[in-house]
């Protein structure tokens, strides 16, 4: 019999067989954005989505968007260093709008309320096919779906705000 892994190997391990460790890792900048750049950055440049390596950035004001300009190699830096590796080779700027911030701290109990539809749902569990161990199967279902939460909240509150 095999000893026991602990879940943070196999889950390492079946992020890299099925792919998708890299842009999960480059997506943790969504969360730690103003941990990376600083509050007052924070509030004025989002990220917006990550392609082909590529940081898409909604930036508050024309005025920002050039300071920005002057700053992305500092950014980049900082970012790739947050990854611990050069995942992110540029970053892009686009007026958009700011999102505020989620309340803090966003307590489990906001989150507990949250229903998902059944798209969503359906789509995490899409997601869990592949994966075989079902105690690993259900840690990262916890994952998805509080994840789905949060970004629902998040949206939510932006639209009553």
């Amino acid at each position: 019999m095999q000893k026991p892994q602990p879940i943070r190997s196999i889950l390492e391990k079946t992020l890299k067989t099925l792919e998708i460790d890299i842009p999960l890792k480059c997506y943790s900048i969504f969360g730690a954005w103003r941990e990376i750049v600083g509050e007052s950055l924070a509030n004025h440049a989002q990220p917006r989505a990550i392609r082909n390596r590529i940081l898409f950035l909604d930036v508050s004001h024309p005025t920002w968007m050039q300071q920005l300009q002057f700053l992305k190699p500092t950014i980049l830096e900082k970012i790739n260093h947050f990854l611990e590796e050069p995942l992110i080779q540029d970053i892009r700027f686009k007026l958009g709008k700011i999102s505020s911030p989620l309340p803090s701290p966003l307590n489990e109990f906001s989150l507990e309320k949250e229903k998902l539809d059944r798209k969503t749902l359906t789509h995490i569990e899409n997601v869990l096919q592949e994966i075989g161990d079902e105690e690993l199967k259900k840690e990262i279902r916890h994952v998805l779906i509080k994840g789905a939460k949060s970004e629902q909240l998040r949206k939510r509150l932006n639209r009553s705000g």
